[in-house]
Order: C-alpha cells, then structure tokens, then sequence
C-alpha cells in the first residue's frame, strides 16, 4: 500500500530535483562538499600533472558504479556508463512522470527543457538558439543529412572510415535522389594535416556542395583537423557537416571554433549522460534551410526547436543529461581530456613492448585521445576480443573494416590503472599462447 507521507516526501524532493542547475542539484547534495574539497587541495596543478594523480581521480571513480564491476569496461567509446547521481535523477524522473506522465512528464519535466538548452550551449560555446536536443548523433546528423535541398548530380564528400549510420543515409539518398556520394579512405594513423587536407581538397569538383567530416574516427580514435579542412572547404563555397559523437564532452573545444555548419554529437559517450541522449548544432543562419527529420509547422522556420518535434520522448533521460552537465563540469573538460589520453597512453606504451603487438593510432595528443586500436600476430581482431572477455573479463570491441584491423580499447575518468595494468598483462598472456 503506498504511504502517503512518504509520497508527499518524494515529490517534494523530486520538486527540488527538476532543476539539475540549482544549489538544490543531486549533484550538489551528493558531491559537492568532497569536490570543492579537492579542488581547492589541486588548483595550483596543471591539467597534465593532475591526470596521473590517482588520489584525485580516485574521488572521481566513486561517483560510477562502473568503477566496481567485475568486467573491465573498455569500450567506453560505444557507449559510456552515468555517473551514480544521474542515474538517481533519470530513476527519479521516471519515478514522478509515472505517477500521472500527461501532468508530471509533459506540464513539469518538459519545463526544464530550455534551462537544460543553455547548460549544452554553455559547453558548446554557442549560442542556446543553436541546439537542439535529441536522442543520440545518428539522429542529429541523420536530421541534417536528409534535411539538407540537393539535387540530382550534386556531390557529397565524406569517406570510408566515417560512421556507418552517416555513410548509409547519404547512400540512401543518392540510391533514392541520385546525388553522388565521393568517400576518401585513409590509411591511419596520420600525423600530417596538410596530407588529410589535400585529399578533400582533391575530391571537390564544380558539382560538390557538402561535405562530411568526423571529428574523432570511431574505429582507431584519429583526430581529424576538421577546423582546417571545413575553412578550406568554405573557400570553395562548400557547407560542413561534422560529426562530433566522439569528441564533445572529451575533447576541450568549442563547437563554433570548429567553423563548420552542422554539428551532431551522442552525449552518452564521454560526457556520460543518460544512454540514449544527444545534441544537434546548427549554425543559426543554416536552421531556416533544413527541414526537419519530422514533423514541424513550419518546417522552414528559423526555429531550432522545430528538429526537437518527437512526440513522446523520454523525459525523465532528457532532464537526467543536466546532472551529468554537472559532473562533467565539476571535473573540467581539460582535466577530462588530459586523464583520458593519459589513460590511453598508459595501457598502449607498455603494450608495445609485447612481442608481435601492434597499436594503430597515434601517440601524439594533436591526433588521439581516448581511443586505440591494438592487434597480435596470428589472430584475427575478433579472436582477441573474445579471448580478453571469455578468458580475461575484459570488455573491448573489435574493429574490421577494409584497412583497419584491431581491437578498440577506449577507456573513461572511471577507470582504474589497475584495470589498464590487467588489460596490459592480458595481452601479454595471450601472445605467448
């Protein structure tokens, strides 16, 4: 039977929690005193010294419930798990929308929506009329891709190596519509600009009106120098769509320093929002001349809210991305950025002192971060993967795709140097069977 005190209690703790940017926040009532604690004991250290101190990012891993789990998570570049405390605000959400979801999730929750638009602009550098809010990249840049007015004969470049969701959309409408798609390949990792840059260059034609660039290639982690190719591209009256599902909430930039025109992010990789929440940038002269992936009324309109037209969502991950805001915040995107690439180093530089092992991605910080791609001799990308998990408990995935053969390893602020040093052992195990 319900207790109605303890009903009354929980609304009004889930009152206070439909503001995730109040002193009122979960995130405040759970971590805020140890936090500025730290603060305040390592302001004085750079990001990089900080991200080989473990006893800070000891007090970060606490706040994951990823942190205990019997299976090392390696492949945070699929899809990442939420901290503690935006798990707490999703489960709550749901919680108050189901005690009637026409009042709490569409008269209470949905309110919250416009402060949450600020919160994403504020790290995106933009301007909150610029963002909308969706369920993951695919669907922010499939917005774009089908969006967009072409017509038959004109050309769209992107490449092989982008993901497969974009590099469907695009073949669909040239199969539908009769555009042509021109993909480059690569052969990573690449630590020159001026090579990546050439060859979209050398792709345009009289005929080429778009062109789609990943940020950080999801199969080996190469940071691509988008900024340069997109100016290039603008030089040739080109627009720019770029896929960010790998690099907001990781990498410390700002989306309109990027200079493209149509920016698409997942926000439950690195920033560690709910699974299933995403983010469309559209610079805000472009909005007028998408039209929307579904309905709107005026699908012309200047409106960055008509991209936002989904019917029921849900709320409750939506509102629970303002948490993860906080957590993200609180640490700082350079001090993220630096602990994650430290991570990244660690685990790759001891592996490549083992015996017929191989790493794919670049050490260099201007070209990688988070994640890349390892193989051994005489097994198959596959048959590594399955041995770290059946024998290992190490969750990874494996990469093959035309040039790039490898299993990914893409680990996050949650995990532990003792979880790199079993990876590390583990290969070396493997390669003397």
């Amino acid at each position: 039977m319900n207790n109605p005190i303890h009903r009354r209690s929980f609304f009004k703790k889930s009152g206070a929690l439909l503001s995730a940017f109040s002193i009122d926040s979960l995130f405040n009532q759970v971590h805020a005193d140890e936090w500025n604690d730290i603060s305040i004991q390592f302001k004085n250290w750079s990001a990089k010294e900080l991200a080989k101190n473990e006893d800070y990012w000891a007090v970060i891993q606490q706040g994951y419930s990823a942190s205990s789990s019997p299976v090392v998570i390696l492949n945070n570049g699929g899809v990442s798990p939420s901290p503690i405390v935006v798990q707490q605000a999703v489960a709550r959400f749901n919680e108050l929308s189901n005690q009637g979801p026409s009042y709490y999730m569409w008269r209470i929750l949905d309110q919250g929506r416009e402060n949450l638009r600020d919160a994403l602009a504020n790290l995106a550098g933009s301007d909150a009329e610029e963002i909308a809010i969706n369920r993951n990249a695919t669907e922010a840049l499939v917005t774009i891709i089908y969006g967009l007015d072409l017509k038959q004969g004109d050309e769209v470049i992107g490449s092989t190596q982008d993901y497969p969701n974009m590099m469907q959309a695009w073949k669909q409408r040239a199969q539908r519509e009769g555009i042509v798609y021109k993909q480059l390949t690569f052969n990573f990792p690449i630590e020159n600009d001026e090579e990546i840059v050439d060859a979209y260059r050398s792709a345009i034609t009289p005929k080429t009106k778009i062109m789609h660039l990943t940020h950080v290639i999801n199969w080996n982690g190469q940071i691509m120098p988008v900024k340069k190719i997109a100016r290039m591209a603008h030089e040739y009256g080109l627009e720019v769509i770029i896929d960010g599902a790998h690099s907001y909430g990781l990498l410390d930039f700002k989306i309109p320093d990027l200079e493209g025109d149509y920016f698409g992010t997942s926000l439950h990789k690195y920033l560690s929002a709910p699974i299933g929440s995403g983010m469309l940038w559209v610079k805000k002269d472009k909005i007028s001349k998408i039209w929307p992936l579904t309905c709107a009324g005026d699908p012309l309109s200047n409106d960055i809210r008509k991209f936002e037209n989904l019917g029921t969502r849900s709320f409750p991950i939506e509102q629970g991305i303002g948490e993860a805001l906080n957590f993200h915040n609180a640490i700082g995107t350079k001090r993220k950025e630096e602990r994650i690439r430290y991570l990244k180093n660690y685990w790759a530089e001891r592996t490549m002192q083992i015996p017929g092992i191989k790493i794919h991605t670049s050490f260099k910080s201007e070209y990688s971060c988070a994640l890349a791609g390892v193989s051994l001799e005489g097994k198959t990308p596959g048959e590594l993967s399955d041995v770290l998990m059946q024998q290992f408990k190490i969750h990874t995935t494996s990469i093959s795709l035309e040039n790039i053969q490898c299993v990914r390893v893409s680990p996050h602020v949650y995990t532990k140097i003792s979880d790199l040093d079993r990876l590390v052992d583990a290969l070396g195990k493997i390669s003397k069977s």
